[in-house]
Formats: C-alpha cells, sequence, structure tokens
C-alpha cells in the first residue's frame, strides 16, 4: 500500500522534476537536521526518534525516487 510521500509514476517534464527535487532536497536537509539536533539531545525526547526517523527516510525514499526518474527521462532525449 502506497504511503503518503509515495505518489503514481505521473509524467513530468523535466523541469518540473527539478523543481520538485530542489524543494524536496530542502526539506530533506532540514529533516536531516531536526533528526541530528534530537540525537544530539538524547536521551530527552527519545520517544520522537523512531517517528523522526521514519519520516527523514521516507522523504530520502521519495527524493532518490525523483532523481532517477529525473536520470531517465534526461538520458531518454
Amino acid at each position: 500500500m502506497p504511503t503518503s510521500t509515495e505518489s503514481t509514476v505521473i509524467p513530468q517534464s523535466i523541469e518540473e522534476l527539478k523543481a520538485k527535487i530542489k524543494r524536496l532536497n530542502s526539506k530533506a536537509g532540514q529533516m536531516k537536521m531536526d533528526l541530528h539536533d534530537l540525537a544530539e539531545g538524547l536521551p530527552v525526547d527519545w520517544e520522537k526518534l523512531p517517528e523522526e526517523a521514519a519520516k527523514t527516510y521516507e522523504i530520502y525514499r521519495e527524493l532518490d525516487r525523483l532523481k532517477k526518474q529525473l536520470k531517465s527521462q534526461e538520458t531518454e532525449q
């Protein structure tokens, strides 16, 4: 069953993909820093760690999928 970050593969222009990747990269970087900050503060807020790690994992998984889609579209041209 698809997760909330997964989307069906819809043909997008290369420029649309690049813009989406740029936005997602920014969000992923912020989530990575938030996860790092949470880890540095351990054992405080240790209960939040699994949820934050899962969110960070999902955004990087989506970013990887989009980058592969972009690469595929660029090589087709």
